[in-house]
């Protein structure tokens, strides 16, 4: 009699059902004791058609669960700031599944990437901001003296917070992170205190392919995390607890218990960036076009047409998969996933004001410049002209005249100068540039001289250049160097 006294508990005493019906409850009663929120850990966060699948890998954080979570919310963890937290790697396969992997090894990347969406949109400028506060730090590493089973851990400098490694499934496999950065470093500064933005870590796992790149995607998992400087974590989680306690029991009931360890639940994988491979522009020229030096023979009409400048504007014309490259190219790989589908007009139309909501202002105000294929103005432009026979004849002639031939229009003749645009304002600057206009290579250009008063040469030096008046038009004369091949070149 004991036995149906339990579970009538939740009957109306008026009415209470025949035996076999309280034998039904009794299962039904159990069944529902699978789902509460000690086994919620392992179910959280999958969809509905995947509640009964069996996941090949699982990893668990040793490191207890916070009490102050509602029931139906995912886990919350507090880390320490540069303490080794120790994630087990275990294999969960059932017996015949993926055979292709035994004996073989897996590649898994760790990355700690922001749990809140409005952060997500600006990980590239929040990163390069706590690069900028803590030079030469890391925002995850791997203790690998403490790691066990782990081969050939790597770290790109590149990517603060991500580390990659191989592991043998049939070996026993724990991995130890430390968290360098913490949850209020991420926080705008609020009246009243401040409150940590948490984190996510986020395990994808690979397989080899044919051709022995680990690329084939098996298994992904993450959880939420918090991280407090050092013992800040062990005292916000006995803080949660002591406010548990001083709750009734039915408002406990409303919240999860602490775990020991924290079960990372499925995810999406973490999408991979697609590193474009640039190819030379068309309007690069690798061969060397003969340069008319020394003998005067080009005429100034017929000068050697200079590159065109490269440029990578987006069009409206672009399609969704070529403004995916072009925001690769133009360093905006965090905004990716955000425009993924932008064409583009669609990305031409976006406002500053759009822009800058959506990527923060920093890159906001980047993308919407590259958008608009804004130009930075040279710190120095100058004009430049090849001297020819015919000119040197024509200045013979005017000499008693005293005309300029700077001018660009004498007797009917049109001069073709052409502008150099300067930014360092260098003399090996000033080099590369006018071989670059003439297609000639730098090495060609021995030295380049000012013509001085009463027709002395200059050495053009840095100081000089910088010195230049803005927009100055300069003829070019080239005189044969006399060791070698090479040439100088005289400004007049």
């Amino acid at each position: 009699h004991k036995f149906p006294k339990i579970v009538l508990n939740g009957f109306n005493n008026k009415s209470a059902p025949p035996l076999s019906d309280v034998k039904v409850s009794c299962l039904f009663y159990f069944s529902d004791v699978l789902a509460l929120p000690i086994f919620k850990q392992e179910e959280s966060s999958l969809p509905p058609d995947n509640e009964n699948k069996i996941l090949p890998f699982q990893y668990v954080l040793c490191a207890a669960t916070s009490p102050a979570v509602k029931l139906h919310d995912e886990t919350l963890t507090y880390l320490n700031q540069g303490q080794s937290y120790e994630i087990r790697m275990l294999d969960n396969r059932k017996l015949g599944e993926l055979p292709e992997i035994n004996g073989k090894l897996v590649k898994s990347i760790f990355r700690v990437v922001f749990h809140d969406r409005r952060l997500q949109y600006t990980e590239h400028q929040q990163l390069e901001g706590w690069r900028w506060n803590r030079p030469g730090d890391r925002i995850l590493d791997i203790d690998i003296p403490m790691s066990v089973g782990i081969i050939d851990p790597r770290a790109n400098p590149n990517q603060l917070n991500t580390v990659e490694f191989l592991w043998d499934p049939a070996k026993r496999t724990s991995v130890f992170i430390q968290v360098h950065c913490i949850s209020t470093e991420f926080t705008m500064r609020k009246h009243g205190g401040e409150k940590g933005v948490p984190f996510r870590v986020q395990i994808d796992t690979f397989k080899e392919n044919e051709n022995g790149e680990y690329t084939e995607h098996l298994h992904s998992a993450s959880c939420q995390i918090k991280v407090f400087k050092p013992k800040g974590a062990d005292r916000k989680q006995k803080t949660d607890r002591e406010k548990m306690e001083k709750r009734t029991p039915h408002e406990k009931e409303k919240y999860q218990p602490s775990y020991e360890t924290t079960i990372l639940t499925e995810c999406s994988p973490w999408p991979e960036i697609t590193y474009v491979n640039n190819s030379p522009s068309p309007g690069f020229n690798s061969s060397h076009s003969s340069f008319s030096l020394g003998e005067g023979n080009g005429s100034p009409n017929h000068q050697p047409e200079p590159p065109p400048p490269v440029t990578d504007n987006l069009l409206p014309t672009t399609t969704p998969q070529e403004a995916q490259q072009w925001l690769h190219r133009n360093r905006f790989s965090t905004f990716t996933r955000l425009f993924t589908n932008f064409s583009g007009a669609d990305l031409l139309k976006l406002t500053r004001d759009d822009v800058i909501q959506i990527c923060g202002p920093a890159d906001g105000i980047r993308l919407f410049n590259a958008l608009k294929g804004r130009m930075v103005r040279p710190r120095l432009t100058i004009y430049v002209c090849q001297e020819s026979l015919q000119l040197r004849e024509q200045q013979q002639q005017q000499q008693q005249q005293q005309q300029k031939h700077e001018d660009g229009d004498s007797n009917g003749t049109f001069f073709v100068y052409h502008a150099i645009y300067l930014e360092e304002l260098t003399a090996v600057e000033l080099t590369e540039k006018i071989a670059q206009l003439f297609s000639i290579s730098p090495c060609q250009i021995s030295q380049i001289y000012k013509q001085g008063p009463t027709g002395i040469h200059v050495l053009i030096s840095d100081e000089m250049i910088q010195n230049f008046q803005e927009e100055a038009c300069f003829i070019l004369d080239t005189m044969k160097a006399e060791t070698n091949d090479s040439y100088h070149i005289i400004l007049k």
